[in-house]
């Protein structure tokens, strides 16, 4: 023991072995660059450069085809925070998130436990329910148009015929915000599905089967198995389902455009009209600005907040 323990300091003290784990280090250290390069590429050229650029420009008054003219520093800031479009703007953009993601989770966990069980066809049902991952925006949105439709509508067609009166889906500004969001709950359900169920077929049998023994029922073993062990899905879910309801577009632009009385009229709609519509490319530089550091502050409360009822083990 003393032998080992004398030459342990000695060995800790060699100049060549130092330098041999230090080579050893940088060799590793550029491996793990060499195989990161083309993702580090990728993210330089188009996340962190636009992301600079966006906001430098975002201090720049520009002239009508977007070139900087003069640096006003903050005058872009103080002009979409005095105004009055901003905060409505982020007041429906917080609406239809919490339209949105609570639903999408709640009826995609409920599909998922049901496409767990094991019966004869199970399958179909797992193809059915996951096929929206396959249709685009675009295509949900110009689908539920006609399903919205104040007067040929399938939806208003089944209203009347249950003696209901009929609702002006995307007419409205008291039931346009929830009919967009009922599409984007639609389009999302299938992936938001298929990572449930991925998370529930992880989970070992034999808990199942131990609580069964112990005389456990359904909702007990939903309670103390299943959502411990499918919290780390449903925390990725509900930051990434929330990060993608901040950045709706598609269905806002083909089905109501903001509209009506600006009740849609989404944070993201609002850049893209101060953009193309207004020509002022360092308000939309500013509001985009805005809109990431919304995006980030609420990703970090959620990983401050959620992350501590998350169950990695």
């Amino acid at each position: 023991m003393q032998t080992a323990n004398t030459i342990q300091p000695i060995l800790r003290r060699d100049p060549a072995s130092a330098r041999r784990a230090q080579m050893r280090s940088i060799r590793n250290f550029l491996t793990a660059m060499l195989f990161l390069a083309p993702s580090l590429v990728i993210f330089i050229l188009f996340v962190f450069m636009p992301l600079v650029k966006t906001i430098d420009l975002s201090t720049f008054l520009t002239d009508a085809i977007g070139r900087p003219v003069e640096r006003t520093w903050f005058e872009n800031y103080d002009r979409i925070f005095s105004d009055k479009d901003l905060a409505n703007s982020l007041r429906i953009s917080l609406a239809f998130a919490l339209y949105v993601v609570p639903g999408s989770l709640a009826l995609a966990l409920f599909l998922a436990v049901l496409g767990n069980l094991s019966l004869r066809g199970i399958s179909i049902f797992r193809v059915i329910f996951s096929s929206t991952i396959a249709i685009s925006g675009a295509t949900a949105s110009l689908i539920f148009l006609f399903l919205f439709h104040p007067a040929i509508g399938v939806f208003n067609f089944i209203l009347d015929i249950l003696g209901l009166p009929r609702v002006a889906w995307l007419t409205s500004d008291t039931t346009s915000l929830l009919s967009v969001s009922l599409v984007s709950i639609w389009l999302s359900l299938g992936f938001n599905t298929t990572i449930f169920l991925a998370a529930l077929q992880g989970i070992s049998q034999e808990l199942y089967e131990s609580a069964r023994i112990d005389g456990a029922s359904f909702w007990a073993q939903f309670r103390h198995i299943t959502m411990p062990l499918i919290s780390p899905t449903i925390f990725f879910l509900v930051v990434v389902s929330t990060l993608g309801a901040l950045q709706t577009f598609t269905q806002i632009n083909i089905m109501t455009r903001g509209g009506p009385v600006e009740s849609t009229n989404v944070l993201v709609y609002l850049i893209y009209r101060a953009f193309y519509f207004n020509g002022q490319y360092g308000i939309a530089a500013a509001l985009s600005v805005v809109l990431f550091l919304i995006m980030l502050a609420l990703t970090i409360i959620q990983f401050g907040v959620l992350e501590r009822r998350v169950h990695y083990s």
